[in-house]
């Protein structure tokens, strides 16, 4: 099976220096990606800016914004059987970008964003026979809010993270995930990112 994987944060900058972006650590992606390769299948891992080295056997597309992250997944995705989107990609960028530092002139700054596109359900939209799996983090509601997502997006299948109380998995090794599919039982794990790798691929292999 050919598998595109997708990892790691976006950033959207403000200036040469600041970015908009999130903690995520693309661990969880690359281990999928890793684990993917363990068992034969071949691999494109599409990644924002991590402190990882990509799995050997991966064709490896570094990216760093969330517009670069879409054009890379444009490109493959058609080649692909399965997208597996862990990336946290962001939702917003700003609408300018100054070339030059944004000096502190003592007041507050007012920055004026703009939706980024939606990778995933561009892909549910345009999926065909592939399979989309996409993962959701959500502070509250977890299992309500991930389902409206699975359903307005056309995912296949959806993981689900909570992250309550501010306290969530970036940059954990074990991580609390529920794998929702339409009309199935919700089925939970709590458990090292490595063996959610190995949950994930055999729910991507046999649905």
């Amino acid at each position: 099976m050919r598998i595109l994987v997708t990892a790691g944060p976006t950033r959207e900058f403000l200036d040469p220096i600041r970015y908009i972006s999130n903690s995520s650590t693309g661990y969880s992606g690359y281990r999928i990606a890793e684990e993917a390769i363990r068992r034969g299948h071949e691999v494109v891992l599409i990644s924002g800016p991590v402190a990882i080295d990509p799995p050997l056997g991966a064709r490896f597309i570094p990216v760093v914004s969330a517009l670069e992250m879409e054009k890379a997944v444009k490109k493959h995705f058609f080649r692909a059987d399965c997208l597996i989107m862990t990336a946290a990609v962001a939702d917003y960028r700003p609408v300018r970008f100054s070339k030059s530092k944004i000096k502190k002139r003592g007041k507050a700054l007012n920055i004026k964003m703009r939706l980024n596109p939606d990778i995933l359900s561009w892909a549910g939209r345009n999926k065909g026979k592939r399979k989309v799996i996409g993962f959701a983090l959500e502070t509250e509601d977890t299992v309500k809010n991930a389902l409206k997502k699975m359903k307005a997006k056309n995912a296949d299948l959806l993981f689900a993270v909570g992250m309550k109380g501010g306290a969530g998995p970036f940059g954990d090794r074990k991580i609390r995930v529920i794998c929702l599919k339409n009309g199935g039982k919700p089925e939970r794990l709590f458990s090292a990112k490595d063996k959610v790798a190995r949950f994930v691929l055999d729910k991507a292999e046999n649905g």
